[in-house]
């Protein structure tokens, strides 16, 4: 099935390469519009495989200077690239280059349009393809938060020469083998039954300092209707709960080899999220190369781009030259 552009009213056909199973919507880049002001990346578009013989647009964004290994950027639920706009701005400040990722199913890149069409393993598999395969990326600074580290270090432990250092920002690595706290159920929950899914107020709920006008807007964009919000959706049910989750054991092996992780590892949490604070210890502990790192906490909410951005992102930098 073609991309189809999921605007209000009659759909438009979006014109594809290559005819797949899975039903993607594409959303219009008027959406976007109002946006390119906050958020002035021009974005790069690669193909990844959509796991059923078709292919997938994903957005990519750049800032900084060209040379030199890349900090890359990802982001978790329910936002996108647009999270780390104060970020790429000041490490463009600090001469350094900066690539995000729009995963699959948010902002810019293309939108599956069933639930069932995302699992933990496409998403690393996505991303793993458009960063590696299509941008030629090696040697990066992975910086992952909320689901961008659920994906991120499994990147990392799965892929040799792609990560060189990776900096952990309000995230984890469940494997089903603990209890996920109870406000992460409650949320779980709520994406679940929710009949019309929010995304500006759930991004702006994890944020400390809440959310402008524009900026709850500038979250909400990329979702113009329901059927487009399936990846916000379905994170969520992917993150493993149970010690049986499909993805448990390769999360398991992540978490072996970060046991020997020797690259240089930064833990930079915020004072003040609920779900997933209690992994900073945990993350200081088990991987050797964070106990050389000082200890970075910021003050902010889950969403600690949005609270403190230019504290991280000298955090980042400052981590990153020092490690040069």
């Amino acid at each position: 099935m073609g991309v189809t552009g999921c605007a209000h009213g009659s759909p438009a056909i979006t014109p594809f390469a290559t005819l797949h199973q899975v039903n993607t919507l594409r959303t219009p880049e008027d959406r976007f519009v109002a946006t390119t002001a906050a958020f002035p990346y021009a974005p790069r578009y690669v193909e990844v495989s959509d796991s059923d013989g078709g292919a997938l647009r994903v957005a990519t964004y750049q800032a900084g200077p060209g040379e030199g290994s890349a900090i890359l950027l990802l982001h978790g639920e329910p936002s996108w690239s647009y999270l780390y706009r104060h970020v790429m701005a000041r490490l463009a400040e600090r001469g350094l280059h900066s690539v995000a990722v729009d995963l699959v199913g948010f902002g810019r890149s293309d939108k599956p349009a069933e639930v069932a069409d995302h699992s933990y393993a496409r998403h690393v598999a996505w991303v793993r393809e458009a960063v590696a395969d299509r941008l030629g990326l090696t040697g990066v600074t992975l910086v992952g938060q909320d689901w961008g580290g659920l994906i991120g270090l499994r990147l990392a432990t799965e892929n040799p020469g792609l990560v060189d250092r990776i900096v952990a920002a309000n995230t984890g690595l469940p494997t089903g083998d603990q209890a996920m706290p109870e406000v992460w159920l409650r949320f779980r929950e709520a994406v679940r039954t929710a009949p019309e899914l929010d995304v500006g107020r759930f991004v702006g709920s994890g944020c400390k300092a809440g959310l402008s006008d524009a900026d709850r807007a500038a979250y909400d964009a990329p979702f113009p209707d329901e059927a487009s919000k399936a990846g916000p959706r379905a994170m969520p049910g992917l993150v493993p709960t149970t010690p049986d989750d499909p993805a448990s054991e390769a999360n398991r092996t992540a978490w072996q080899r970060l046991t020997a992780w020797d690259r240089p590892f930064l833990v930079a949490f915020s004072d003040g999220d609920p779900i997933t604070g209690a992994m900073a210890g945990i993350l200081r502990s088990v991987v050797p190369a964070a106990a050389a790192e000082p200890e970075i906490t910021l003050t902010g909410g889950h969403f600690l781009q949005e609270d403190c951005g230019l504290e991280l992102a000298d955090a980042i930098a400052d981590f990153v030259q020092r490690h040069a």
